[in-house]
């Protein structure tokens, strides 16, 4: 959803700004930053929810060895009569 835009004063190496402008082009630089941080910040998001939905998957695990553990006997019941 486009809002509008904001103006920002960033400061960067001379360096980067350099190779910014021979990738992006001198007139086009805005554009290109917002799609790079744009990308940066997706790639965040996305760890956090990876992050997130490994230690459900671990805490599921845990409590699914804890259920295992717990009714064990009641697996093992009548197999000796096979």
């Amino acid at each position: 959803m486009n809002t509008g835009s904001v103006r920002l004063n960033i400061t960067i190496p001379k360096d980067l700004a350099q190779t910014l402008n021979e990738f992006a082009g001198h007139r086009k630089r805005s554009r290109f930053i917002v799609e790079a941080v744009r990308k940066q910040i997706d790639n965040k998001r996305k760890e956090e929810i990876e992050k997130s939905l490994e230690e459900g998957y671990r805490a599921t695990a845990r409590e699914s060895l804890a259920l295992t553990k717990e009714f064990e006997h009641a697996d093992l019941e009548g197999w000796d009569d096979y």
